[in-house]
C-alpha cells in the first residue's frame, strides 16, 4: 500500500477551507493531518472555533484537532501545504513556506500571473505542471473561481477564427467569502461591479491557455472583455458568453466535442476528476444554480446557439469546488500521478 500524502490546510475555518475538509475527510491517499487558522485560534480545537456552514456535521476526525499556526515550523513535516487563505494574508505566509522548502498549492491570488508558477485548471493545462520537474520545492496556484469555470468550454472555442469574446459573469455571494458582503447590500439586489474581476478573468484564462518555453509560461492572446456582477445566490457562478466568429459554426458538432472532452481519462486514481468535466444541457432553461451546482467539479453549459456570426452559450459552475477546493485537490492528485 502506498504511503499517504500528508497535507496541512491553511485557512481551515473559511468557506473554501471547510469544503476542502469535506472533500479530504475520506480521501484514499491524501491525509489531512494539520489545520491552521489565525493566531488567536492557535491551540484551540477546530470544532470550538469554526463557524461550520457546510452541509452535515464536521467530520469526526477533525472535531478535536487542535489548530496550529501557518509558520514553517508548524508545517515542515507535511508533504504539501494547501492554502485557502484570503489574498491579503496569503502572500507573506506562502512565500515564507516556499523559502523554507515547503511545497504549497494555493487558492489565493498573489503570484497567479508569475510566469514561473503554474496556474492550474487541471483538465485544461495539467501539462504546465511539468515546469516543476526537477525543482526541490513546488509552488502551484489555482485560478480565480470565475476564471476556472469560464475557461473550461473555451477549450473547444479558441480554435475558431473569431473577432472578440464578450463575457458577462453573474457571481454568487460566496465568491466574496463568508463575511464579504453585508446582507443589506445584496438582499434583493444586484451589484454591477466586482473589484478586480474584469481584469483578472481574461488575464488568468490567457495564462491557462498559454505555452511553456524555457520553464516560463507565456499567455495566449485572447481578445476578451468581461463584465462582472454580484447576484443574490449563495453558490454558483454563471456566465453568458458571446463570441463573434468569422465563419460558420456547426453547433451539433460543437456540442458533441464539448460532451466528449475528457483529457484526464488516461490517469488512474483521480478521485476528484469528473468523467465528463463539461456537461451540455439541451433544455432551454438550463443550467441553473439551484439544480446544476450540486456535484461541484463539472462545468455546465447550455443555450448554445449560433446566429448572425454570433456564438452564444451560458456557463455555470460551483465556485467553491470547481473554482477552489476541488481543483486544489485534483491538482495534487495529478501531481502524484505525474510523479512530480
Amino acid at each position: 500500500m502506498m504511503d499517504k500524502i500528508k497535507v496541512s490546510l491553511l485557512g481551515a475555518t473559511g468557506m473554501v477551507g471547510q469544503k476542502m475538509i469535506k472533500l479530504l475527510a475520506d480521501h484514499p491517499y491524501i491525509e489531512l493531518v494539520k489545520l491552521s487558522a489565525s493566531d488567536s485560534r492557535i491551540g484551540k480545537k477546530y470544532s470550538e472555533t469554526v463557524k461550520w456552514i457546510e452541509n452535515g456535521s464536521i467530520p469526526e476526525k477533525f472535531r478535536d484537532m487542535k489548530l496550529v499556526s501557518t509558520s514553517p515550523e508548524d508545517n515542515k513535516d507535511v508533504d504539501y501545504v494547501l492554502s485557502a487563505l484570503p489574498p491579503e494574508a496569503a502572500e507573506p505566509v506562502e512565500l515564507k513556506l516556499v523559502k523554507n522548502e515547503i511545497n504549497v498549492i494555493s487558492n489565493a491570488s498573489p503570484y497567479r500571473l508569475s510566469k514561473d508558477i503554474p496556474l492550474i485548471n487541471p483538465e485544461i493545462n495539467f501539462e504546465h505542471l511539468r515546469i516543476l520537474e526537477g525543482k526541490d520545492t513546488k509552488f502551484v496556484k489555482n485560478p480565480n473561481c470565475t476564471s476556472a469555470i469560464m475557461a473550461m468550454p473555451l477549450v473547444k472555442l479558441l480554435g475558431f477564427d473569431y473577432d472578440r469574446i464578450s463575457l458577462v459573469s453573474m457571481q454568487a455571494i460566496s465568491g466574496a467569502g463568508f463575511s464579504g458582503l453585508p446582507y443589506m447590500s445584496i438582499d434583493d439586489n444586484i451589484i454591477p461591479y466586482i473589484h478586480g474581476e474584469e481584469e483578472k478573468i481574461p488575464a488568468e484564462i490567457s495564462k491557462m491557455y498559454g505555452t511553456v518555453q524555457d520553464g516560463k509560461i507565456n499567455g495566449k492572446n485572447i481578445r476578451m472583455s468581461v463584465t462582472s456582477v454580484r447576484v443574490p445566490v449563495k453558490v454558483g457562478h454563471m456566465g453568458v458568453l458571446n463570441m463573434e466568429i468569422k465563419k460558420g459554426v456547426d453547433v451539433e458538432e460543437l456540442i458533441k466535442n464539448l460532451n466528449n472532452f475528457s483529457p484526464l481519462k488516461g490517469f488512474n486514481g483521480l478521485y476528484n476528476a469528473p468523467a465528463h468535466p463539461i456537461v451540455v444541457h439541451n433544455e432551454a432553461d438550463r443550467p441553473q444554480n439551484a439544480i446544476d451546482t450540486y456535484n461541484g467539479m463539472e462545468v455546465h453549459v447550455g443555450r448554445i446557439s449560433y446566429t448572425d456570426r454570433n456564438l452564444r452559450m451560458v456557463i455555470l459552475g460551483n465556485n467553491l469546488v470547481r473554482g477552489a477546493a476541488g481543483i486544489t485537490i485534483l491538482t495534487l492528485e495529478l501531481m502524484e500521478q505525474m510523479k512530480l
